[in-house]
């Protein structure tokens, strides 16, 4: 029996790591109340652990939209980074992105293969970041140490020949086991179906930790990533007519002169946490990004001759432009202190938590080339000449947040909780363009509260609601020429959920529906650019709101395992003055309902022997903001086997996946991306083969 010193020290024991891929993790950090497990928690996430992402075979991002209803895609060109919609609204890169729960850009390729999890949460985020759009928040967790030793090797072909290596080792070492390592390794080279998209890409990851006494714990992080591949341009509109899916091998960026876009990564963290008694810790943690980018494309961009600016001509052809923006350099620092503990008074219980984030946020650039070179068609026949010169002057960057947060989970017995949360940020911006000329600077103040309740019916079943708010800051384009109040600071667009859910689900079976109504405010910015209006007063003009049904569930029994979710969304502008056509009108690239659904099958007369199949659909969506076009729903079909086996004491995993089974054409996104509309083709079949050997 332990006394005293003794026993603190065992009740003061931070918990173990143990990282198993076969079980999903408990928790999503990114709700906030990271330590409760999920299905307590009063909101909707979520969570797709390393195992779903390397048997989907996702690279991307852009992938793992097939496990969430509520998300889709928005401008996720191949050969570029990840844009997402969640509930209707496209995710800010700047702000609504966190990897180990500090705050990224996402203005880049991040690479999942030394993901332990991506966390997608859905809804405003006020209490989980400072400023962000009302859509949600996602996180990526790295992988971590292994309590046993790991010795796993992976390789991967496609139909045309795309070839991955990667390697993945952990364990524990040291007279107690104390000192963790994870090490990541992967190269790959890309040969898409699509033409004129080869590229390559490489990761080195490096995850650590130190467990120094049984109430201190070191962890730290590193991951290095290149990736170099050109893009793909997007199609568009011929005039006022939506052309029937083109094949999606060609590429528009096919010029001679055409150069890939090249993605340089290093990001890093240190975290340290202390247990301060059996209820108490706290911790701190540093993490830095930086970024280096060559963005090039021989850039698509409307059609002249016609005077649209926002799609192509009606005879397939468009204007043609050579775009370098090369040297972009981002550097984003960003540290958090955080306590958090249980405190009792009387028969209620509070899980508390106090936090502190600071981040920095440098971008530099130079000029970049934006110049008319002559007229493309949608058949990828024209040549037109390069020209390189560096006529466009770009926008340099500073920000610096803080930010101050609480939040109270309060217990009031064994069935009734009511949680309570608030976040203070202080915002300091700064912009200048590269010649030096209009600088812009922006300070504010914003508090962004959240209350929620939540009911035990049962042991298996909560109910619960909650109401929250989210802030995002808007400056006036710095264009004087076309806005009369150019680089003025706009009061902060506040929105605002409510939300009412139900989460239930015991051993095989585990579900949720919940009902969601965000408003948030819209300026006439996008308006004003579109429509070539001079001179426009930016400012507010009216209201998004969008209302939605989610129901989702997982279901393992004998052989089978299934899992799927539905979305419906209900999304309206209201309240425009500057184009009141557009008031009660769908948004675009917006799916009306969206299904995915997966279902997995052991055969028992092979053992180790599983069949997969995946279905996703996405209703119809408007092409233009008047609803006048719209683009059809689609459905596509993947299916794969996988096989499991045993050979000389090596587990071996092999996987032959088909995806677009039925090799379907279809217009996969509409997106209003650069004041212009685009259509991007869902991807041909595509084969996959693919072993994994655990040593």
């Amino acid at each position: 029996m332990l006394t005293g010193a003794a026993a603190q020290a065992q009740d003061t024991t931070l918990p173990a790591i143990n990282v198993d891929a076969r079980s999903a993790p408990p928790q999503a950090d990114v709700s906030g109340f990271g330590d409760m497990p999920l299905r307590t928690v009063p909101l909707s996430a979520t969570v797709i652990t390393s195992e779903q992402i390397q048997a989907s075979g996702a690279r991307r991002l852009a992938d793992l939209v097939q496990f969430d209803a509520s998300v889709t895609d928005a401008y996720n060109s191949a050969g570029y980074w990840d844009y997402l919609t969640v509930r209707g609204f496209v995710l800010d890169n700047r702000f609504n992105y966190r990897r180990e729960g500090l705050p990224i850009s996402a203005e880049t390729s991040i690479p999942l293969d030394n993901k332990e999890r991506v966390e997608i949460l859905r809804g405003t985020s006020g209490i989980q970041a400072g400023t962000s759009a009302p859509g949600g928040l996602v996180n990526y967790v790295v992988k971590r140490p292994t309590e046993q030793d790991l010795r796993q090797i992976r390789l991967e072909t496609t139909s045309r020949g795309s070839t991955l290596g990667a390697i993945d080792l952990g364990g524990r070492f040291g007279a107690e086991r104390q000192f963790g390592y994870r090490l990541n390794a992967v190269q790959e080279n890309l040969k898409p179906l699509t033409h004129n998209l080869d590229g390559n890409r490489n990761l080195l990851s490096l995850a650590a930790d130190w467990r120094i006494t049984r109430d201190s714990l070191l962890e730290a992080e590193f991951e290095t990533s290149h990736k170099t591949q050109p893009s793909q341009n997007g199609y568009s509109l011929l005039g006022n007519v939506l052309p029937a899916p083109v094949n999606p091998r060609i590429n528009l960026n096919n010029q001679p002169w055409s150069q890939p876009s090249v993605f340089n990564a290093f990001t890093g963290t240190v975290r340290f946490t202390q247990a301060l008694n059996a209820d108490w810790r706290w911790s701190a943690q540093l993490g830095q990004q930086r970024l280096k980018t060559d963005d090039r494309l021989a850039y698509a961009f409307g059609c002249g001759a016609e005077g649209n600016y926002d799609r192509y001509c009606s005879d397939g052809t468009f204007d043609f432009y050579d775009f370098r923006s090369e040297n972009e350099r981002r550097r984003l620092t960003a540290g958090n202190l955080g306590v958090k503990g249980r405190l009792d008074t009387g028969s209620v219980r509070h899980d508390l938590g106090f936090g502190l984030t600071e981040s920095r946020v440098r971008n530099r650039f130079q000029d970049q080339a934006y110049n008319y070179v002559g007229t493309g068609n949608v058949w990828g026949t024209a040549v037109v000449p390069a020209d390189p010169t560096l006529t466009d002057v770009n926008t340099n960057r500073d920000e610096r947040s803080t930010e101050l947060s609480v939040q109270d989970a309060i217990r009031w017995n064994d069935r009734f909780t009511t949680w309570l949360g608030v976040r203070h940020t202080r915002l300091d911006r700064d912009s200048v363009r590269t010649d030096g000329s209009r600088p812009t600077g922006y300070k504010d103040g914003i508090t962004t509260p959240w209350v929620a309740a939540s009911y035990a019916i049962e042991p298996d079943l909560m109910a619960y609601a909650s109401w929250g708010k989210g802030v995002e800051s808007q400056i006036v384009p710095n264009k004087s020429d076309q806005y009369s109040n150019a680089g003025v600071a706009l009061p902060a667009l506040a929105s605002r959920q409510w939300e009412i859910g139900l989460k239930g689900g015991r051993e095989a079976l585990n579900w949720q529906v919940a009902y969601f109504d965000i408003r948030r405010p819209m300026t006439n910015l996008d308006a004003c650019n579109r429509l070539g209006i001079e001179p426009c007063e930016g400012a507010y003009d009216g209201s998004a709101r969008h209302r939605g049904l989610e129901a989702s569930a997982q279901w393992r029994q004998g052989p089978w395992r299934l899992a799927g979710g539905v979305t419906f969304v209900d999304a309206k502008r209201e309240g425009s003055q500057l184009e009141p056509a557009t008031n009660g009108q769908h948004p675009t690239n917006v799916p009306k309902q969206v299904l995915r659904a997966q279902a997995a099958y052991r055969i028992a007369s092979v053992p180790g022997l599983e069949l997969q199949g995946q279905l996703s659909h996405e209703g119809r969506r408007n092409v233009l903001a008047d609803g006048s076009i719209t683009l059809p729903s689609w459905t596509r079909l993947d299916a794969a086997l996988r096989y499991e086996t045993q050979w000389n004491g090596t587990r071996l995993a092999w996987t032959v996946a088909v995806e677009n089974l039925t090799d379907r054409r279809y217009w996969k996104e509409s997106p209003y991306q650069f004041g212009h509309v685009y259509l991007f083709p869902g991807a041909p079949r595509t084969l996959r083969v693919g072993l994994t050997a655990s040593l």
